[in-house]
């Protein structure tokens, strides 16, 4: 009770100290509307206005009144509903109870109110318990429409008894929060919009403010794919843009429909990192709409022309606060209200507070930082004079031993390379791919690296414009998802991207990584050691580092340890699964610019006896660690200038250091780090970094 006390406390604190505010007392009725919401709606039905009269008649023509509730006592809901042992008729009982209650709220027909208590009072007293693959995801896509409708009549409808409460509450607590309470981030994000939809929705039924501050502090914060910043990038992209458009446009709506039911609690999460959900869905409306996007990876063309409703109510919102959404109104306009979802979903989606509209409205802008990074879309060929056009048909190591030395560049025509064993690459050579379609990748019989260092003193090495794929296969799986289940376990591929190990006593040094992905790899994306001049530039370290021996937060997207004169810029070093975006270990004269390190499963940007050092105007966010982390091994860090970056999201501290002498840390920009008011830990202790994993 102590640990739930303090826990409350930790998160009202938060809400209160970032401006997003929590209410001290639930409004009621207020879940997807308030009271004012609600009596608009109406109003507006009875006075025959569009586009609320035509939804009414059309949900009334296709609510049956004869419904009848068929109850189980063990739902089983497996993948593709199969088996489907009662969920069928769970999701048709929810979405008729909250059909009915919106029709009872306008008509005020006795029947209506009927049928929703009569749903309730059947499921309470037969259901037990959820069980197969989908139970998480059933209860998430039908639990807030029950709530909806029991929260509807429940302060509006004289017939509503006690007992209906007390059905209503042993339903939600005895049989959905179970399934739900511990979130599922590790499937794709959807799932944990969904639930969070629906805990914030049984938060408000029951009066449990620390349901929903948990609700909320997971919105912002959960690991994996579970948070609206891991969810939507900052460019617009989505999770699951890569699979299917319909599984975006359903993970869109249910963060949004959670975003919904805070916003009526007092709570704006709507404007949470910059309007981040406005811009994910209009990056997301535009391409379904036929428009072309930029994207990591390929957005899947999967369902892209099947348009789901249920977003007039973004629209309204963001509009309201001044927003232009012109494609996700395009999207709106194509799907026709032609069935009682689409009718519900379009007659309850207007707020009160929201029908006076701003004439001025601005663009949705995606982040410029690291924007465009890694292999290009176009393909180039090099403008150097010494140029050796090499397709996939020849021995590529053969090639590199042949120009050793020669200073030579190795033009890859675009094909997949697969490589027999790790290409080491020698002295004074310059390799340079056709972009995204140039791609290295490895058969089973590869060890350690894709990519080695083939000789100690080597120099003047050059790789830019390919991608190196860890990936059993280069391609766009169904489900991209499953690639960090095969990475995450300890007998994954167990290879590094690019590995180059120098040695104290040689001169090694003068490597340009340029316009490169690298991605899918267990071990680091990137590791380079003992080398004298590194420049990163334009590059994308995605998706490496898991929990491969010898253990996890060991493998990150790009590590550089004991070298100096480094310079890393307009990168992007993303969604390391249990390591950081970048690591820079006994380094001297180095410096991190424009960079994006984000959604990593460690610490976002982790540095420990670096000397000389600058890190500026860099995008941090949304790790599970700290933003930054200055570790303190046995003399630590001097001389570093952390400035005017953006450090927001991130689960313990934006910037936490031991031990650093001289820093230079100010002009950055901190919002809802971790769960204390302090956002900035910066200690002179010498302290070893100590943390459970």
């Amino acid at each position: 009770m102590r640990h739930n006390i303090r826990f409350l406390l930790i998160v009202t604190m938060l809400l209160l100290m970032t401006g997003i505010g929590t209410a001290q007392k639930f409004v009621h009725p207020g879940i997807d509307m308030n009271p004012a919401d609600l009596e608009y709606m109406r109003n507006q039905v009875l006075a025959g206005e569009q586009p609320w009269k035509d939804a009414y008649d059309l949900l009334k023509e296709k609510t049956p009144l004869d419904f009848q509730v068929k109850p189980f006592a063990h739902v089983i809901s497996g993948p593709y509903s199969k088996p489907d042992i009662g969920g069928k008729d769970l999701s048709q009982s929810a979405r008729m109870a909250y059909s009915c209650a919106v029709l009872w709220y306008i008509s005020r027909e006795e029947r209506y109110a009927e049928i929703v208590v009569d749903i309730i009072e059947k499921w309470a007293n037969t259901l037990r318990s959820f069980d197969e693959n989908n139970a998480k995801l059933l209860v998430a896509l039908t639990g807030y429409e029950f709530c909806n409708a029991a929260e509807i009549l429940r302060y509006n409808y004289s017939g509503w008894k006690k007992k209906d409460t007390e059905n209503m509450t042993r339903l939600m607590m005895s049989a959905f929060y179970p399934t739900i309470r511990y979130y599922f981030p590790v499937a794709n994000g959807n799932w944990d919009g969904a639930i969070m939809h629906t805990l914030l929705a049984i938060a408000v039924f029951t009066d449990n403010r620390e349901l929903f501050d948990n609700a909320v502090y997971h919105y912002l914060h959960a690991n994996a794919n579970g948070s609206l910043i891991k969810y939507i990038y900052p460019t617009g992209q989505c999770q699951e843009t890569r699979r299917d458009q319909g599984h975006v446009q359903m993970g869109l709506y249910e963060f949004a429909g959670a975003a919904r039911i805070a916003y009526t609690q007092g709570v704006d999460l709507f404007s949470a990192a910059d309007n981040r959900l406005a811009l994910g869905l209009e990056y997301s409306a535009r391409f379904i709409c036929g428009d072309s996007v930029y994207a990591y990876g390929v957005p899947s063309q999967r369902e892209r022309f099947k348009y789901r409703a249920g977003f007039e109510y973004c629209i309204d919102h963001f509009t309201a606060k001044g927003f232009d959404m012109p494609y996700l109104r395009e999207l709106c306009s194509r799907t026709k209200m032609n069935n009682p979802a689409n009718a519900l979903w379009k007659l309850t989606a207007f707020r009160e507070e929201f029908r006076q509209k701003p004439s001025q409205l601005v663009d949705i802008r995606e982040s410029k930082i690291a924007y465009h990074a890694g292999a290009a879309l176009e393909q180039n060929h090099p403008k150097e004079h010494s140029v050796i056009e090499v397709d996939n048909r020849k021995d590529l190591q053969a090639v590199l031993n042949a120009n050793a030395g020669s200073g030579k560049t190795l033009f890859l025509r675009a094909g997949e390379y697969r490589l027999k064993q790790s290409l080491t690459v020698p002295s004074d050579i310059h390799i340079c791919g056709e972009g995204r379609s140039t791609v290295l990748i490895c058969e089973p019989t590869v060890r350690t690296a894709a990519v080695l260092l083939g000789d100690l003193d080597a120099k003047n090495i050059t790789i830019e414009n390919l991608v190196v794929d860890g990936s059993k296969e280069h391609q766009e799986a169904y489900d991209p998802n499953s690639g960090r289940f095969y990475r995450t376990g300890r007998y994954s591929n167990a290879l590094a991207g690019i590995s180059m190990r120098g040695e104290t006593g040689h001169a090694f040094g003068n490597i340009k990584l340029k316009n490169l992905t690298v991605i899918n790899f267990s071990r680091s994306g990137v590791y380079i050691s003992d080398a004298e001049g590194i420049e990163i530039d334009h590059c994308d370290f995605t998706e490496n580092g898991a929990h491969v021996v010898p253990g996890p937060r060991l493998q990150h997207n790009l590590m550089i340890q004991h070298s100096t004169g480094v310079t890393i810029k307009d990168s992007r070093f993303d969604t390391s699964i249990r390591g950081c975006g970048l690591v820079l270990d006994h380094c001297k004269s180095l410096k991190v610019e424009n960079c994006e390190i984000a959604r990593n499963g460690w610490h976002g940007l982790l540095m420990a006896e670096c000397h000389n050092g600058e890190i500026e105007n860099c995008l941090i966010e949304g790790n599970d660690g700290c933003g930054f982390m200055g570790e303190y091994l046995y003399d630590g860090s001097s001389l570093i200038r952390i400035r005017n970056n953006k450090i927001q999201y991130n689960n313990d501290y934006g910037i936490q250091a031991f031990g650093m002498k001289e820093t230079d840390i100010k002009d950055n920009l901190y919002r809802w780090n971790g769960k204390k008011e302090r956002q900035e830990w910066l200690s002179s202790e010498k302290k070893l970094q100590l943390e459970q994993l």
